[in-house]
């Protein structure tokens, strides 16, 4: 995941958050754990929320599923 931790920290300093999104998520899909997989999603999740991306909802309902948000 070099590449990818490269890419979110580059993501992080030009405060891209549209791409931030998507890297986390890439991340959490690369993630070799439950945990780290909802440390990913949870910072996807924030990221989206901030910008008012159109998958914000979706990664809500990820979280959900996970048992790492309550539904309301």
């Amino acid at each position: 995941m070099t590449d990818l931790d490269a890419r979110l920290l580059t993501a992080h300093d030009s405060g891209d958050m549209a791409t931030l999104v998507d890297l986390y998520r890439t991340a959490a899909q690369c993630a070799d754990s439950e945990d780290a997989r909802a440390f990913y999603l949870t910072h996807a999740h924030v990221f989206a929320l901030e910008l008012g991306h159109a998958d914000t909802g979706a990664l809500r309902a990820a979280l959900i599923k996970m048992g790492r948000e309550a539904p309301l």
